[in-house]
């Protein structure tokens, strides 16, 4: 499903399910598409994040994806609508997007010259806690610490990984 109005298109990911993919060549800096979704409260959030959770733990076969992005200290967006295709867009540890927030809309550019075919992806920025090592990463660049964290959390991923083989 190829998106006219944009540079992208969605398609199956080698990484996770969905991606999305260059429809062609993105020159850095371009901004690529808005992070679409329903505003709702860091309360309502939380519930959702326990209550996909909580299904997949029952059904593990079963796909979780969450999509809720935090928007700012009071609310945060539910991507999980039709209409944002920026769902799509796998973690990785060494992305080739980021995202920036102005007016309380999210958007996603490119951090680096992105060739067409190549798929789109940014960190998606979890800080570390006891649920890092339920969230492996499988983006397989050479820079992959193992897990959905941070950049800046991998000190501290990588100290409680090696007290885990001790």
């Amino acid at each position: 499903m190829t998106n006219e109005e944009t540079l992208y298109e969605v398609r199956t990911s080698k990484i996770h399910n969905r991606g999305v993919y260059a429809a062609k060549d993105i020159p850095k800096g371009t901004i690529v598409l808005e992070y679409k979704g329903e505003k709702i409260s860091k309360e309502e959030a939380d519930k959702r994040l326990d209550d996909t959770f909580k299904k997949h733990k029952e059904k593990p076969e079963e796909h979780a994806a969450v999509y809720i992005f935090e928007l700012n200290d009071e609310y945060d967006l539910d991507g999980d609508i039709p209409d944002n295709d920026a769902k799509y867009i796998n973690h990785s540890c060494d992305p080739n997007c980021d995202f920036e927030i102005k007016n309380n809309q999210i958007w996603l550019f490119a951090i680096k010259d992105i060739k067409q075919g190549e798929e789109l992806t940014y960190n998606y920025g979890f800080d570390f806690d006891e649920e890092t090592t339920d969230h492996p990463c499988r983006c397989g660049s050479k820079n992959c610490v193992g897990y959905i964290v941070s950049d800046d959390e991998w000190p501290k991923l990588k100290e409680h990984l090696e007290k885990q083989k001790k």
